[in-house]
């Protein structure tokens, strides 16, 4: 199979405050060149669907979609952020990535940004974001929060009307998801990530597929989370990606419905 019509959610691209493989303009052009449909990047430090417009207007015949990541580098649960990024035409918000109290923990650091007030339950400022993601009907990402908050975050996302939840990279190491606890993910309406392999996962290309298998493909994207400068570039990941998984006994229309189908849904580009 290969990339002709495949939506990409998750990538990072320059500018940015870290080396990246490309910038925004050779990435897109890039994966246009593959036949590929859209692109979703990704900051952790930055709005990028005001660059996502300027890209997408520069290259034609690509869609390229933007998000934001609640950081502190903008001002972490901040409503005013989300606000002005839907503005901008945002499709996705994430929560904290490196921001996150669960990342700091896991470098052996101290801090962060919790969904969790110190009662242990959803913070007002947090509701607040669930309530302007679901009135945009965009997908709630849920970036570096610990496998405990995302289960809360899920459940208070589907009391407060998100439709779109969407797991982050729940194989990278140092979130690690369960598989029960991913299951029960998947019981509150939950779309899950399977991301590319390339040094930072807890499963080996048999382990994912077994893990997706069982959780469920209709509730899966492919992701590659490429970008990094010392990686392969995103649009050669994502065709590894493909290669890999068809290796592993997935039919061409079950990889269809994951980078082709459920991506367009969530996006809100089905046609």
């Amino acid at each position: 199979m290969d990339l002709r019509g495949v939506i990409e959610m998750h990538v990072h691209a320059g500018p940015d405050v870290r080396p990246r493989k490309m910038d925004a303009l050779t990435l897109v052009r890039t994966a246009k060149a593959a036949g590929m449909r859209a692109l979703l990047l990704k900051s952790h430090d930055s709005i990028t669907a005001d660059l996502a417009q300027v890209v997408e207007s520069a290259v034609g015949g690509i869609r390229v979609f933007g998000a934001v990541t609640l950081n502190e580098a903008v001002g972490g649960f901040n409503a005013e952020a989300v606000r002005s990024a839907l503005a901008l035409g945002a499709k996705e918000v994430f929560m904290p990535t490196f921001s996150a109290a669960h990342h700091r923990r896991k470098e052996g650091k101290s801090g962060g940004l919790s969904i969790l007030d110190g009662s242990g339950q959803i913070r007002d400022d947090v509701k607040v974001i669930l309530d302007l993601v679901a009135e945009a009907d965009v997908v709630l990402g849920t970036s570096h929060l610990s496998p405990d908050e995302i289960l809360i975050l899920a459940r208070a996302s589907q009391q407060r009307g998100v439709r779109k939840f969407l797991v982050s990279h729940p194989e990278i190491r140092f979130l690690a998801i369960p598989l029960d606890v991913q299951l029960a993910l998947a019981a509150e309406g939950a779309h899950f990530e399977r991301m590319h392999l390339h040094g930072n996962s807890c499963v080996d290309w048999a382990g994912l597929a077994a893990i997706m298998r069982a959780v469920g493909i209709e509730r899966t994207v492919l992701v590659t989370d490429l970008g990094r400068a010392d990686a392969v570039d995103p649009v050669t990941g994502m065709q590894e990606m493909l290669d890999e998984l068809a290796r592993q006994g997935f039919h061409e229309s079950e990889l269809d419905l994951m980078t082709h189908e459920t991506p367009a849904r969530l996006l809100g580009i089905e046609g």
